[in-house]
């Protein structure tokens, strides 16, 4: 299968030299990172069988943000601010349950209905007449492709996520997205590293052969990264013919399905999807799964994602699922150090920058999307902290004019 991607070509003399190290530790451009880059493009939040039915909700908070996803007695899924117009308390505490007829705030007690609209307040004899719809609950834009929820909090850059995702629509429909459900729920892992060094160690694959003996073993040379176009990008490995050496992976493709309705290269391989700026959808013969990172901190992150698995599974499914999941478990433990030990390089006065391989142009196209947003991020010396704002405000304005 041609893919419209692949055939991109990597330009001579390109500038091999990655973000400056000071970007990896300052607060100024941390917050312009959370306004700029995370709450103005679409972030992942879950698929629709997370909430199947009416009065199923979940929770997504990011970028000092909180979302929440919520079905309809009316069937359609929504999204709002997970912010009471009260006074601002969490309509919902949990990160994800079933209401039966109406969310009620746990602060006082203010109930909406599941569009969002209030249903009354606690005590209203004690306010000026409400307006039901002008105090509803604050709509999200939302966006579900294939499935998949996206969210944004604000306005942004990129346009609607069925146009980003265009690319891959007709490869990834084989697997049938939209039928999944959930295997364990979301799961998250925090990390003592900045989103950027997770973000480089998953945009390349020239790490794979040396720190991830597993994914080696599993993939032998047929591993290729795309660069980052339009805000997306993919990645792809078949089977190695050879492949056996670690349990896990002996197992694993022993008993692994070739399903009917995937075409002949994707019946034995792992794909990849990555969407601008930090979220990645995988794809096996037997499940589809989504990871991201969520920014905490300059120098936390935590990691967050969900796996699904097709309905009426059958035990052979199950079995590789589970040995995927070994493999991506060691995967991931291997990839926590890696983004420890870069991150905290930074730091140090001998580093001197990154050179980067042909084979890591993902890494500097996804720098380039960051740049893109962020013109301080030209500056190969940090700015004064209290001027850095000011100065990527004048460089978009000098960019936009």
């Amino acid at each position: 299968m041609s893919h419209p991607l692949r055939d991109v070509r990597i330009p001579r003399n390109w500038d091999r030299r990655g973000l400056s190290a000071w970007s990896y530790h300052s607060q100024a451009l941390f917050e312009l990172e959370l306004e700029h880059v995370f709450r103005r493009h679409w972030q992942i939040a879950g698929h629709i069988s997370d909430i199947p039915q009416s009065g199923h909700y979940f929770t997504f908070d990011i970028a000092g943000e909180r979302a929440l996803i919520l079905r309809g007695r009316d069937g359609v899924v929504r999204a709002f601010h997970n912010m009471c117009r009260h006074r601002g308390s969490r309509v919902v505490a949990d990160e994800r349950g079933h209401c039966r007829n109406a969310l009620v705030c746990p602060f006082h007690g203010w109930v909406y209905n599941l569009d969002g609209t209030l249903r009354g307040a606690a005590q209203p004899a004690t306010f000026p007449d409400l307006a039901h719809e002008a105090f509803r609950l604050r709509p999200l834009d939302l966006e579900i492709w294939m499935g998949f929820i996206f969210v944004r909090f604000k306005e942004g850059p990129q346009p609607a996520v069925r146009e980003l995702m265009q690319p891959f629509a007709e490869e990834f429909s084989h697997y049938r997205p939209e039928t999944v459900v959930p295997a364990n729920g979301f799961w998250t892992q925090v990390s003592p590293v900045n989103w950027k060094s997770v973000r480089d160690v998953d945009n390349e694959g020239y790490h794979v052969a040396m720190a991830h003996p597993a994914l080696q073993d599993l993939y032998g040379t047929t591993y290729y990264d795309e660069p980052f176009v339009n805000g997306v990008s993919r990645s792809y490995a078949s089977y190695n013919p050879h492949a056996g050496r670690r349990w896990s992976v002996r197992h694993y493709v022993r008993i692994a399905e070739e399903p009917e309705h995937l075409p002949p290269d994707l019946k034995k391989a792992w794909v990849y999807y990555g969407l601008f700026p930090n979220a990645v959808i995988a794809t096996t013969p037997e499940s589809i799964q989504f990871y991201q990172e969520v920014p905490l901190s300059p120098s936390r992150t935590m990691l967050r994602g969900a796996i699904y698995h097709y309905p009426n599974e059958t035990r052979r499914a199950r079995a590789a699922r589970y040995l995927a999941s070994r493999i991506d478990r060691d995967t991931t433990a291997e990839d926590v150090q890696l983004t420890i030990w870069s991150n905290e390089s930074m730091l140090s006065r001998a580093f001197e920058g990154f050179f980067l391989s042909d084979l890591e142009y993902g890494v500097r196209t996804h720098h380039d999307h960051l740049r893109k947003v962020l013109p301080v991020l030209d500056q190969e010396t940090a700015p004064p902290e209290e001027e850095m704002a000011a100065l990527n405000a004048a460089l978009l304005a000098a960019t936009a004019s």
